[in-house]
């Protein structure tokens, strides 16, 4: 993530607001903060940022029964940072007057199920005071009747609804204020390519950066980027990155030398991408502008044709961006969408940020069923590939991560795509090992 600030989820217990000879407010007191501080402790055990780090909680200074708590609570909130709020409630609420009205927050609301107190009155209520409002909410509810002072025991089926809320929410927030950027533009004549400015700016809330890809032309030839981390690099990628054969007949081959030079070539454009989609303090003197970055959560790069059919393609920068890992050890993993395909790419930027882990980009290319494996190849199918009936075939056009490939394995032997910040140097022989 960039270096602003982190979107933060406030928890607002809201509850009875009628005092009096009953003191029916007072006896809910406790059960409320209670609720509230379960959904707080099960935020803070479960969820991250993309950085790896602990999604941070804020909690109301107190219950909120009437609107001067419900300001009071909105005023901590925009002094905190929040994004987005959580509702909890375990009784009948006024609905209006304890609601969230922020227009820019990320509303949830959970009502309690119990024997004894109507918390499905008030979500019911309070949902369609929302929807009447034009402020969309998400509701949360238990299928399972508990009793009334088992507040704090979270049901499973609620634990994932209020998992899988504040884990979209926070991603959807992460994307405010970033850009987009586009090296290049549209590649092919693929529609994905085609970017849709209003819809990047108003449905997601991202804003769009266009660089020219002259501009990696630009900064290779006036020396705009780090030359130890070029050379840190280059010296990591010649060991660890295992050249392919060479399949091109001999009148169009490279000689060795020309092979040499297209993959220095080749780290000074992940260098430079990186470079441009983060920014980087330690360019040379001079460029204090190139060292701002787009302040980018994902890019795209064109390439093709008019790109690829003079320089080198972009599929070792694409593929190791969007992976977990580079010449620095393990990193956050990088979206960069091949041929600035960017519905592709926001694609694999929401699951990056629901996941924390490395996306693949693949083009499915051919269905083989087990027959038409062993026509052509002479090869039977054997496994899950047989029972199955066939495999797909995807052959990629650049942004496959280099986590993919299935080396890395759980405690049980099973072989998964680790959280970035899980992935060890073990891990990263083993992907490396296993790709040309």
């Amino acid at each position: 993530m960039s270096n602003c600030a982190k979107p933060k989820i406030g928890i607002r217990p809201t509850i009875d607001g009628r005092r009096g000879p009953m003191k029916l407010r007072e006896s809910l007191e406790e059960q409320t903060m209670a609720m509230a501080m379960a959904a707080k402790k099960l935020f803070e055990e479960n969820l991250c940022y993309s950085d790896g780090t602990p999604v941070e909680v804020v909690m109301a200074d107190t219950t909120i029964g009437r609107v001067p708590e419900s300001a009071a609570c909105a005023e901590k909130f925009r002094r905190e940072g929040v994004d987005v709020t959580l509702t909890v409630a375990a009784c009948w609420c006024y609905g209006s007057e304890t609601m969230d009205m922020d227009p820019m927050t990320i509303k949830g609301v959970w009502g309690f199920n119990g024997t004894e107190r109507p918390g499905a009155v008030y979500l019911a209520s309070v949902l369609a005071t929302h929807a009447q409002k034009g402020l969309p909410a998400f509701g949360i509810y238990g299928h399972e009747v508990q009793d009334r002072d088992d507040v704090t025991k979270i049901p499973e089926d609620v634990k994932e609804k209020l998992l899988r809320f504040a884990r979209a929410a926070v991603a959807v927030a992460s994307m405010r204020g970033k850009s987009y950027l586009q090296i290049g533009s549209v590649c092919m004549g693929i529609g994905g390519s085609i970017m849709d400015q209003a819809f990047m700016e108003d449905y997601l809330g991202l804003r769009v950066e266009s660089v020219d890809e002259v501009e990696i032309l630009r900064r290779m030839e006036e020396g705009i980027y780090n030359q130890e981390e070029y050379e840190k690099a280059l010296a990591w990628t010649r060991e660890h990155c295992k050249e392919g054969r060479d399949d091109n007949p001999d009148f169009v081959r490279f000689s060795r030398e020309e092979k040499d030079k297209q993959w220095e070539f080749t780290i000074k454009m992940y260098c430079i991408i990186k470079d441009l989609i983060k920014g980087n303090p330690n360019l040379p003197e001079g460029f204090e502008e190139e060292m701002a970055g787009h302040n980018a959560i994902c890019a795209g790069f064109q390439g093709q044709r008019q790109w690829t059919d003079h320089w080198p393609n972009c599929d070792y920068p694409e593929a190791v961006l969007n992976s977990s890992f580079d010449f620095e050890g393990k990193k956050e993993p990088i979206i960069l969408a091949t041929e600035n395909d960017v519905l592709n790419g926001l694609g694999m930027l929401f699951c990056k940020l629901l996941t924390n882990r490395a996306q693949i980009f693949a083009d499915v290319r051919t269905f083989w069923s087990p027959e038409a494996t062993k026509r052509v190849t002479g090869y039977d199918l054997e496994g899950r590939a047989k029972e199955n009936g066939g495999i797909i075939h995807l052959l990629n056009s650049g942004a496959a991560c280099l986590d993919a490939c299935g080396e890395c394995t759980d405690e049980n032997g099973n072989a998964i795509m680790k959280k970035w910040w899980e992935v060890t140097d073990e891990d990263i022989k083993k992907m490396t090992d296993a790709t040309v």
